[in-house]
């Protein structure tokens, strides 16, 4: 006491909130309890309805999604998989089949490529390292946040670009395992063994990234003319302004709106925005 995270439904905010709280204080002022509240943080999350929007339940049998059945049908990681990337935890949203196929699809690519010998490799050619540390950070940083939707988000990017390099270096193989291990554990166990291991991953140190690797070389920002964004362009992070300038003026719909006019101002503000007003 007192609990790190408790996830509660608002349902059962009577439950929750006013008996164990009551109780509790009644226990704390008694000198039983060591705590003044129970929780140190409380989470509710949203409701899974029907497919047509409305909450399952006994007035609408139709609408209600038996988990066995799915279980049953796709497994029960593509139940877990699906449930979390449906939106954000807190947030009420409404079933879709189309969703929970699509999840298995996923579940799918990640155990053809990870239990393919011929694409884990001992060599490591650094092409997939910056996504990878990418991904170690982003997942870490969304576990924490309870944010599961946007960390499967990145392991589907991290997945998209291992199979465009065809190859994935083993210790990122497994890293990148260890954390799917957490939302999809079944698959996650028979994909650990076989890499090699042993032990359960459930006792497997959690991967890291190098906070240098995450670091983008380049940076994606608009170009304004005239106070209206007319197009983006990519530079380094370190571009000087002229270079900056030369190149966001090239870009097609930017070059439309300045060629035969006269230049009044160039601002260039580093990695945020370009600005050019003309008359």
């Amino acid at each position: 006491m007192p609990v790190d995270l408790y996830i509660g439904g608002p349902e059962h905010a009577v439950g929750h909130l006013i008996y164990s709280r009551i109780w509790n204080r009644y226990l704390y002022n008694k000198g039983l309890a060591p705590t003044k509240e129970p929780f140190k943080k409380l989470v509710h999350q949203g409701m899974i309805l029907g497919e047509n929007g409305i909450k399952m339940g006994k007035r609408f049998p139709e609408f209600v999604v038996n988990p066995s059945d799915i279980i049953r049908d796709y497994g029960a990681d593509t139940l877990r998989l699906y449930e979390m990337f449906m939106g954000p935890l807190e947030v009420s949203k409404p079933w879709s089949k189309q969703g929970v196929e699509g999840a298995r699809r996923f579940v799918n690519r990640v155990w053809t490529f990870i239990t393919d010998a011929d694409n884990i490799t001992s060599e490591n050619n650094d092409a997939l390292t910056k996504v990878y540390h990418q991904t170690v950070k982003k997942v870490t940083e969304d576990f924490e946040d309870l944010a599961f939707n946007t960390a499967i988000s990145q392991m589907m990017i991290f997945m998209n670009a291992a199979y465009k390099e065809g190859k994935c270096p083993k210790e990122y193989a497994e890293g990148f395992v260890k954390m799917f291990s957490c939302i999809c554990p079944h698959a996650g166990e028979e994909m650990w063994e076989i890499l090699g291991h042993d032990s359960s991953i459930a006792y497997a140190e959690w991967p890291t990234f190098d906070e240098e690797a995450v670091k983008e070389d380049s940076v994606e920002i608009g170009i304004q003319v005239n106070g209206k964004v007319r197009g983006t362009v990519s530079l380094a992070l370190d571009e000087d302004k002229d270079s900056a300038l030369s190149k966001a003026k090239e870009i097609p719909g930017v070059k439309n709106f300045i060629d035969g006019k006269t230049l009044v101002k160039e601002i260039y503000v580093p990695g945020k925005i370009i600005n050019i007003v003309v008359k």
